[in-house]
């Protein structure tokens, strides 16, 4: 077997040193002046940080998590050039479905930590045999352990052809994929590049946009005018950072753990429910910092924001993924303006784009899923609203993820 095939095991073991290190450079960190009684608006308020750095430095038991972590078998190998880390877990019952569970960001692949055992061995977790699943849960392309990025063009498509190229080494002919976030632009790209394969894709904090055509905007629901409104005022700091310049911010993330710590907690306080709680009311403090703590070790600040930059600023639909008043998409050599009403341009290219996988999609209470044009993007045969729960599903609603996912599965096999 050659090198580009072979499967290889792996556990995590973070040197001593880079351990000592992160505590070193958090004790020396040099901290910003920062305004007074203006709370969150305008950024992490520096007195939570600093406490959350303190615990981060001398509280918070990295081998502990590095044990939970390790607790799974973990593999590599490399897919036309790129390294891929996974978890490869099987359920006990032999005749499970294959899922594959993909990740966002600034999450990780242990953000599914806890729901291996109930989606593995439901009999343990008072499902039904028939609901159990043999599970893939890699690090997204850059993200992680699956580092370096092998190259330019790593968007949801070329992370997507990856996996599947993944699922067949591991001998998987017909499988699901659940993701959220940027798992959910990947899950949908699996569906399109290898149908045959993918039984199901299901999804959660999946994100559709108006294309600027008339009637779009005609019989939305309260419920998904409410999420349209916020999704034109969400703070897109990160995103404009990620997707324009990954590179430059990059430099600050990698060298300073503080400024690493303080760009991925705001998210998980903006992106949590409730929102205008702390994090840690919502996940435990250990959890998000475990996720942290790989971004850091594994110094991929830099490479797991390209995929914002290949997905919006290097697409050929410019940013119509966040601002469609900008959009227009190039096709077969032809610039067709998406902003025109009735464009047949626009409805002829969302036609040809559209998935025909069965999809389910929940939506937490923090999600902005549009149900009109997420129908018109995928195959929707299940659609459930939690009500509950931010955008980290799988750490803040395990409960609730597992049963959409095997009430949906179930109808599929």
């Amino acid at each position: 077997m050659s090198t580009e095939q072979e499967i290889v095991s792996f556990r995590i073991d973070i040197p001593q040193a880079d351990l000592d290190d992160l505590a070193d450079r958090l004790a020396r960190t040099r901290w910003p002046d920062a305004l007074t009684k203006v709370g969150w608006s305008r950024g992490v308020p520096p007195d939570y940080l600093r406490e959350l750095a303190t615990y981060w430095a001398g509280e918070y038991d990295w081998r502990a998590q590095e044990a939970r972590m390790n607790a799974h078998p973990q593999f590599t190998t490399v897919v036309e050039g790129q390294r891929l880390h996974f978890l490869h877990i099987r359920s006990p019952h032999p005749d499970a479905t294959p899922l594959l569970l993909l990740h966002g960001w600034p999450g990780t692949f242990a953000d599914f930590l806890d729901v291996v055992g109930p989606l593995t061995d439901p009999t343990a977790h008072g499902g039904a045999e028939a609901d159990a699943f043999h599970l893939v849960i890699p690090s997204l392309p850059g993200f992680g352990f699956s580092t370096p990025l092998a190259g330019p063009g790593m968007g949801p498509a070329r992370m997507a052809e990856l996996l599947v190229r993944l699922m067949e080494r591991l001998g998987y002919q017909r499988y699901g994929v659940q993701g959220y976030d940027t798992g959910a632009w990947v899950a949908p790209e699996i569906g399109k590049q290898a149908p045959q394969s993918a039984i199901g894709i299901h999804v959660n904090a999946l994100i559709s946009v108006p294309f600027g055509v008339e009637g779009e905007m005609d019989g939305l629901s309260a419920a998904d005018e409410q999420r349209w409104q916020r999704m034109q005022n969400f703070n897109d700091g990160y995103l404009q950072c990620n997707s324009k310049r990954p590179q430059t911010v990059a430099y600050a993330l990698t060298d300073s753990p503080a400024g690493q710590l303080a760009w991925i907690v705001e998210k998980f306080k903006e992106l949590t429910d409730p929102e205008d709680g702390l994090p840690e009311d919502s996940i435990d403090r250990d959890r998000f910092l475990t996720a942290v703590s790989l971004y850091w070790l594994t110094a991929s600040a830099g490479s797991s924001a390209q995929v914002y930059y290949e997905a919006i600023s290097a697409a050929d639909w410019g940013e119509s993924a966040w601002d469609p008043a900008e959009s227009t998409v190039d096709q077969a050599g032809s610039e067709a303006d998406w902003n025109t009403p009735d464009s047949d341009a626009a409805h002829d290219w969302a036609a040809a784009q559209r998935g025909t996988v069965p999809t389910g999609v929940l939506l937490s209470a923090h999600d902005v899923t549009v149900r009109p044009w997420a129908e018109r993007d995928h195959n929707i045969v299940r659609w459930t609203e939690l009500g509950a729960g931010g955008h980290f599903l799988a750490m803040e609603a395990p409960g609730p993820l597992v049963e959409d996912v095997r009430a949906f599965f179930r109808e599929l096999r």
